[in-house]
């Protein structure tokens, strides 16, 4: 017996549906979650691999920096040959390079990044100590780049073609391809030594002085320090959220659901805000997952040029040494946090867009 055209039975609801309407081809809740736990689990898989690759290039590409650590620290010293021989034995330079390379990755494996040559100490302890000042500076300039560039290119996708437009998107573009080593140098000089008829509104260096006050006024006295480092690090980070924010809401512009939602009368700002935008973000989101670990290894030139006591600057303080050791771990922290960062926006991605799931 044929079933009418627009009626269904319940064996034509199960031919491709479980019970509860859910369907039986794993697409479903369950399914849904099965699928990107099983995309995890592969992500996670490459981003161990990439890990292992980074502590194996991390090792061999230092040892190309030209220099010999114990001629860099006994520089200025008078030392005999036997004496540098010593030294090097103490610090495991005359061993093989296999046997070092060996030794190396064993203990990276125990997380124990070394001792520093310069410094005499654990170089996870410098971390720790440098690892603050560096999340302040980039946990707060992501966050005023993310709401600039988002807000900016919300506004400009909104208005394509006008004068904001145009302005904004000119900006941004000049900004981002500003060097940031220069840029830092131009506002150390303009803002901070003063120029002209500008005073030095800004400290020229450091995170606090040595008289920092105490209790809530110290938390001022940093974010006085704190505000051209940000700035110079919002001004060459933020272009990239407009620009991908105002591409996918002018996507999102196009499509047959804003269409609908203006001819049901509803206000622009409400369809903006409460249709396009949620549905645009999602570009942007995945940035800023990504974008993570790659602002931490842009704050080497930020910190260096203001002094700023974080890892970067604890990074070229090693170069100069050269302190193996330090580069080492710094760099092996950054790349890390990158493979992290991407590897969770994947992930992110996933789970927020169900067209990826169902690919």
């Amino acid at each position: 017996m044929s079933t009418p055209p627009g009626e269904l039975t319940k064996a034509t609801l199960e031919d491709g549906y479980g019970e509860g309407g859910r369907e039986r081809d794993g697409r479903g809740e369950g399914g849904a979650w099965r699928s990107v736990a099983r995309y995890a689990l592969v992500k996670l898989g490459g981003a161990l691999l990439g890990i292992g690759l980074v502590i194996v290039a991390t090792f061999f590409l230092f040892r190309l920096i030209p220099g010999d650590p114990t001629i860099a620290y006994t520089r200025d010293v008078p030392v005999t040959p036997e004496q540098l021989a010593l030294l090097r034995r103490q610090m495991g330079l005359d061993r093989p390079l296999g046997e070092q390379f060996l030794d190396f990755v064993l203990r990276t494996l125990r997380l124990d990044l070394g001792t520093s040559y310069e410094y005499r100490r654990p170089v996870a302890e410098l971390i720790g100590d440098r690892v603050g000042p560096t999340l302040l500076l980039v946990g707060t300039g992501l966050a005023v780049a993310v709401g600039l560039g988002m807000w900016q290119g919300t506004r400009a996708a909104w208005r394509h073609g006008g004068r904001f437009d145009r302005f904004s998107t000119g900006t941004a573009l000049t900004l981002w391809s500003v060097p940031t080593f220069w840029l830092g140098l131009l506002l150390l000089m303009v803002l901070a030594a003063g120029m002209g008829p500008i005073p030095g509104l800004f400290p020229t260096r450091g995170m606090e002085d040595v008289d920092a006050p105490d209790g809530p006024l110290y938390l001022l006295h940093v974010a006085h320090h704190l505000v051209l480092p940000c700035l110079t690090l919002v001004a060459v980070v933020y272009a990239q959220y407009l620009l991908v924010m105002r591409s996918s809401l002018l996507d999102e512009i196009g499509q047959d659901y804003v269409t609908t939602a203006r001819a049901k009368g509803l206000r622009d700002d409400d369809v903006r805000r409460r249709h396009a935008v949620p549905n645009a973000l999602l570009p942007t989101v995945t940035l800023v997952f990504m974008q993570i670990g790659f602002v931490v290894g842009g704050a080497v030139s930020v910190e260096f040029v203001y002094s700023w006591p974080g890892l970067g600057l604890l990074f070229v303080e090693a170069i100069r040494g050269p302190d193996y050791a330090v580069m080492q771990g710094t760099f092996m922290l950054v790349c890390v946090a990158v493979i992290v960062m991407n590897t969770l926006a994947d992930v992110v991605y996933h789970v927020l867009d169900p067209r990826v799931r169902s690919a």
